[in-house]
C-alpha cells in the first residue's frame, strides 16, 4: 500500500494483509512476554504478522528491515523514542503506522490513542481502524510529532530520565545543574522571518495536540521568559514531573504565537527535548513545519479520545 500525498482522515478502513511489528522488550511499559502476545493477537485477528523482538542496539536496523518488506501495517511497541523513530522511516509514503504505548511517557501513542493500554489500543484499529494524515515538524532536520522544547528547560529532561530509572541522586545532581544554567545563554528566534525577539526556551506544538492551532497548517510556537529563579524553578518542577504539557500556556512566564519556519539561535549548543527525548543541537537551528509526516491507523473518530491538551 502506497501513501503518497496528504488527504482528510479516512471513513475507510484500509486493507490490511502483511502487518510487522517491532517490540523492544526492555521498554519500560513492555515486558518480556508482549511479543509473543502481540503474535498472538494478529495471529487471532487472522494477519500475515513477522514480530521481531531484537535488543535496544538493533531497533533502528529491525525498524528499517520491517519498513523494507514493504509490510501494509508497521506496529511499534517501544518507547518515544523508537516511536518517533518508525515515524520518521515511514514518512508520508508508508507504510501506515501503529505507534502503540510501550514506553513511560508515550508521548505520540496517546496523541493518537489517548490513555488506552496497547492491547485495547490493538484492538481498536483492526476492528475498526482509519487511516490518519500526521503533521509535524523538524528541528535541525530532526523530526518531532508532538513538541519540541528548545533552550534552558530542556535540561530537565536529564532529570527527569533519571527520576525514572529511580536514579534519585543522579536525578538530583542533574535537577541541581538545571537551575544553575537557568539563566547562562538565552536563544534568540524568529518567527516566519519576523523581527528577532529573545527567551529562556521555545517550545513548539503540532496540531496533532495543540489545543490553539484548529487546522493543521502551521506549529503553535510558545516563548519562555521567566522573571526570575522562583519562575525557573515552577516551570522547571512541572517539566521534571512530565508535566511540561498541561497548563503551561497560563504561565505570566509564556507568550504565544504560530509559525510555519523558525529560526532559533544561541551563542553555544542548544539542548532540547523532541517528543519528551533529550537532544543536544547546534547553536544555530532551523525548525519548519511539515504538514504531512506520515500516515497513522487510529481509531474512527467517533471512537478516538479527546486530544491530550498541551
Amino acid at each position: 500500500m502506497t501513501l503518497e500525498t496528504e488527504s482528510p482522515p479516512s471513513t475507510e478502513r484500509p486493507k490490511l494483509r502483511r502487518v510487522a511489528a517491532v517490540v523492544n522488550p526492555y521498554s519500560g511499559g513492555v515486558g518480556p512476554h508482549a511479543a509473543d502476545q502481540l503474535e498472538a493477537l494478529l495471529a487471532d485477528a487472522g494477519l500475515d504478522a513477522h514480530v521481531a523482538a531484537p535488543g535496544h542496539e538493533r531497533l533502528q536496523a529491525a525498524l528499517q528491515a520491517a519498513i523494507a518488506d514493504r509490510p501494509d501495517l508497521l506496529i511499534v511497541l517501544a518507547g518515544d523514542g523508537t516511536a518517533r523513530a518508525a515515524a520518521a522511516l515511514c514518512g508520508p509514503a508508508g507504510p501506515l503506522l501503529a505507534p502503540l504505548p510501550g514506553g513511560t511517557m508515550n508521548m505520540l501513542p496517546k496523541a493518537l490513542y489517548g490513555e488506552r493500554r496497547w492491547q485495547a489500543a490493538l484492538h481498536e484499529i483492526l476492528d475498526h481502524g482509519v487511516v490518519r494524515p500526521v503533521s509535524g515538524g523538524e528541528a535541525d532536520g530532526r523530526a518531532f510529532y508532538v513538541a519540541a522544547v528548545l533552550g534552558a528547560p530542556a535540561l530537565w529532561a536529564p532529570a527527569r530520565e533519571a527520576a525514572r530509572d529511580r536514579k534519585l541522586r543522579l536525578a538530583v545532581l542533574r535537577a541541581q545543574r538545571a537551575v544553575r544554567q537557568a539563566f547562562s545563554g538565552r536563544v534568540r528566534y524568529a518567527l516566519d522571518g519576523e523581527g528577532h525577539e529573545k527567551a529562556e526556551a521555545l517550545t513548539f506544538v503540532c496540531p496533532l495536540v495543540s489545543r490553539a492551532m484548529h487546522a493543521e497548517t502551521a506549529l503553535e510556537a510558545a516563548a519562555v521568559n521567566p522573571s526570575g529563579p522562583q519562575d525557573v524553578l515552577r516551570l522547571g518542577v512541572r517539566a521534571f514531573f512530565g508535566d511540561l504539557f498541561g497548563d503551561w500556556r497560563d504561565d505570566p512566564a509564556v507568550s504565544l504565537g504560530r509559525c510555519r519556519a523558525a529560526h532559533v539561535w544561541a551563542r553555544r549548543w542548544i539542548p532540547a527535548t523532541l517528543d519528551g527525548e533529550p537532544a543536544r543541537l547546534p547553536r544555530d537551528v532551523r525548525v519548519r513545519f511539515v504538514p504531512l509526516a506520515f500516515h497513522a491507523l487510529v481509531p474512527p473518530p467517533e471512537a478516538a479520545p479527546e486530544t491530550p491538551e498541551t
